[in-house]
């Protein structure tokens, strides 16, 4: 039975064919931004599905990995996820020790991955791995021998995802599970594009949910025998935040527009995604102002979406990665390694 987010066609909505809903940029966008004002970690993990592990069977997969992955994983009744950041490979996924040597017909694949949305849950891990012809990505199963998912606790931001690691020790991948179409990091690096569009848009979700929820509270809460939206700083506090949330729609807008006509760049994503991203986490704090003592406890939204924005604000390329990628773009000299004097 499809799950209530596959009847819904929200995941992999963006992809065509193969039964999937092929809808516009824009209306995945807004819902990431709906989706992400109801929670963060809801939000990652239909990004997860959709736009990491459906994508990259969509995109590098072969027609019959297509057809057996991604209508189920459309449904919600199989999950993916994806396996690229390692324990000691984050923002330099080219220094990834995951290493998958051919076997005769097949492909034997070790090392191990971190901070994986939805790992427990996965019945398919999309896990990228270097091989002497690249990197690479491999369909691994739940259930094939060697391979684990283990869960991650102890988390205080996206506490209603599931976040694991992934284990690989001498797992045998026949060669029908690899994905054909792609040998280098453009494989995953696309993928992540796909990922850091739907975030552009859902952080707008989050801010949004914090500023409604202190306007609300503002409008309410009385001291001084007046509401504390009748006093000037806190006026401005709420229209510091409302114009930011509006903002930060209409870029995502925009790249939302670009995206559908197909000229939207990485170095655009990276843009949103940085801008969004701080906005979300000056609103969220500002929005925690308001609420005073209040914006600590469950009853309110607001601490959730701090503590969630701050896991929001690394993932998918912290904000040090996206500020060199746009500066890249706009001088043209790649800035990620310290001159070699300083090694």
């Amino acid at each position: 039975m499809p799950t209530a987010l596959g009847e819904l066609d929200l995941l992999g909505m963006h992809l065509s064919g193969y039964g999937l809903p092929g809808s516009s940029a824009v209306a995945y966008g807004i819902a990431c931004m709906e989706l992400e004002a109801g929670d963060s970690a809801l939000r990652s993990f239909c990004s997860v599905q959709g736009s990491l592990a459906m994508f990259a069977i969509w995109k590098w997969g072969s027609e019959e990995q297509k057809e057996k992955w991604l209508p189920g994983l459309a449904a919600g009744t199989e999950i993916g996820c994806f396996g690229l950041t390692e324990p000691d490979s984050g923002s330099d996924p080219a220094s990834m020790k995951t290493r998958a040597v051919r076997d005769g017909d097949g492909w034997i694949l070790n090392g191990s991955k971190m901070w994986i949305t939805s790992g427990s849950l996965a019945d398919v891990a999309v896990v990228w791995a270097a091989t002497d012809d690249g990197v690479q990505g491999f369909l691994v199963e739940s259930g094939m021998e060697g391979f684990s998912a283990p869960e991650m606790h102890g988390k205080l931001s996206l506490r209603a995802s599931v976040t694991s690691e992934l284990i690989l020790e001498d797992v045998r991948v026949p060669d029908e599970n690899r994905l054909p179409e792609v040998q280098s990091l453009k494989g995953p690096l696309s993928c992540l594009n796909e990922a850091r569009y739907g975030i552009v848009w859902g952080v707008v979700g989050a801010a949004r949910s914090c500023y409604e929820a202190a306007l609300e509270y503002a409008m309410t809460r009385e001291q001084f025998g007046a509401p504390i939206a009748s006093f000037q700083l806190t006026q401005e506090k709420l229209v510091e935040m409302a114009t930011k949330v509006q903002q930060g729609y209409l870029l995502a807008l925009q790249l939302g527009r670009l995206k559908d006509e197909e000229r939207i760049t990485p170095a655009q994503v990276s843009m949103g995604k940085r801008a969004n991203a701080r906005m979300a986490r000056e609103v969220s704090s500002t929005a925690r102002t308001i609420l005073g003592g209040n914006g600590v406890t469950l009853e309110y939204p607001v601490m959730r979406h701090m503590n969630n924005l701050e896991s929001v604000y690394t993932y998918e390329g912290t904000d040090e990665i996206h500020t060199l990628s746009v500066g890249m773009a706009l001088t043209g000299i790649p800035a990620f390694a310290p001159p070699a004097g300083d090694r």
